[in-house]
């Protein structure tokens, strides 16, 4: 479906890419979601529009079927891709959790900033884009998906996501549906 439209208070959120999670196995190229975000990020930054780097360095304490996480994790395993660069008006959230916006400070921010929509992209889709799509819904913001910008360790629950979750909560678009609005601005 085509984006409708970019609010003027727009902002972009990437999630987790972090030399620890897309150097994991995944059901797109990671390094293709990296090439696709670093264009959104530089679009976005370009026209002054706020820009939201996510990464996590921690997990939800509650117990789960999977049990407690097994990877070896290396010094390095938190920080984001270079690729992204470093802009001083960038804000940088490090998440304990799945979502962004718990135990962070990412609604205020974007509050301050009378952010009304915001654009995701990311990995992985069904987990750190979806979980902090949810709470973006539910705080009323308008919620775009640069589908291509954004993979899963999983095909299926990538898909499943795409297709059955997310136009639920916002606008599936491609990188260049985004980019085409942004630089109509």
């Amino acid at each position: 479906m085509p984006l409708s439209q970019l609010d003027t208070n727009c902002a972009l959120i990437v999630i987790d890419l972090q030399k620890g999670i897309v150097g994991l196995p995944t059901a797109h190229p990671s390094a293709a979601v990296v090439g696709q975000s670093v264009q959104l990020v530089k679009a976005f930054r370009a026209k002054g529009l706020p820009v939201v780097l996510v990464n996590v360095n921690g997990a939800a304490p509650g117990r789960t079927d999977t049990g407690p996480s097994k990877m070896a994790f290396t010094s390095d395993w938190t920080e984001l891709v270079p690729e992204l660069g470093h802009d001083a008006n960038d804000h940088h959230v490090t998440k304990q959790r799945r979502g962004a916006f718990l135990g962070t400070d990412l609604h205020a921010w974007l509050t301050e900033r009378d952010v009304t929509q915001i654009v995701m992209a990311g990995i992985a889709t069904s987990i750190g884009v979806e979980s902090t799509a949810r709470s973006a819904y539910d705080y009323g913001y308008h919620v775009v998906f640069a589908v291509d910008a954004m993979t899963d360790l999983d095909l299926v629950n990538h898909n499943h996501s795409i297709e059955k979750i997310f136009p639920r909560m916002g606008e599936t678009a491609t990188t260049q549906d985004v980019l085409a609005s942004v630089n109509k601005r």
